[in-house]
């Protein structure tokens, strides 16, 4: 088992990316801490996909962009499983909606920001003291960070363009504490966000201009956030690495 006797914390980690990457950890031998937002019975699934498995973790309720949640996440985390925390992954975020910025006030500006950037941002703080012995930060942007997103999500891709330079700030920041931060870009991958937020017919179209021709699944993107939690990426930081089957070449 690659992560046998590691503890990692994921973010959103109850449903769809969160979920595949939290069970594939713990699969590899992680003890996982899973935070989710507000439906208890998709956490509680998951935790007992992961113990169906053999697997050990925790399901801990919290809105990542508060920080009192953030931090009693971490706390819960010490609590199980000690004062080490190996790997964090920072799945919280989404599209939320499409407006054009005509359309966006405020308001929907710091919704945005604070669900896409600041989640990522405050619970990284909060797990630098608990990576005493090094570790590795993955972080989630997006390919709309790359090219500039879709009709309506100029707010998205630009919080998500922030996670991008915030990987790169905090990689040259926290190398020396040996810990590694790198980020996934991923594009169409065949969850509820595109489920929501795209239309079958679209989604078809794009099939036909992959160079893969498919979309994307989620255990596609657990299997690449597995090798950066692993030693086998242990000299690779401060990198965005795109999964998106070949449309976009950053």
């Amino acid at each position: 088992m690659k992560l046998k006797g590691k503890v990692a914390v994921v973010t959103g980690g109850a449903r769809d990316l969160g979920r595949a990457i939290s069970v594939k950890l713990a699969k590899e031998g992680a003890k996982v801490v899973v935070n989710y937002f507000d439906k208890i019975e998709e956490a509680e699934e998951t935790k007992a996909l992961i113990e169906s498995t053999g697997g050990q973790c925790i399901i801990v309720q919290g809105d990542m962009t508060k920080a009192n949640d953030v931090k009693r996440l971490f706390e819960e985390g010490k609590k199980a499983y000690g004062s080490q925390i190996d790997i964090l992954v920072n799945v919280v975020g989404g599209l939320v909606g499409r407006k054009q910025i005509t359309e966006q006030d405020e308001d929907w500006y710091n919704f945005l920001m604070d669900v896409n950037m600041k989640s990522c941002w405050l619970c990284t703080r909060e797990a630098v003291p608990y990576m005493e012995q090094g570790g590795s930060i993955i972080n989630f942007s997006s390919l709309a960070a790359r090219d500039g997103g879709g009709p309506g999500a100029s707010l998205y891709a630009t919080s998500k363009g922030a996670v991008m330079t915030f990987t790169r700030s905090m990689a040259k920041e926290l190398g020396p504490k040996g810990i590694r931060v790198n980020a996934l870009a991923p594009g169409t991958i065949a969850t509820s966000f595109h489920d929501r937020f795209n239309t079958p017919e679209n989604r078809e179209k794009m099939k036909s201009v992959y160079p893969l021709r498919r979309e994307g699944d989620a255990n596609d993107v657990a299997d690449l956030v597995l090798f950066f939690a692993a030693d086998d990426s242990d000299y690779i930081t401060g990198t965005n690495i795109d999964i998106n089957g070949g449309i976009f070449f950053s």
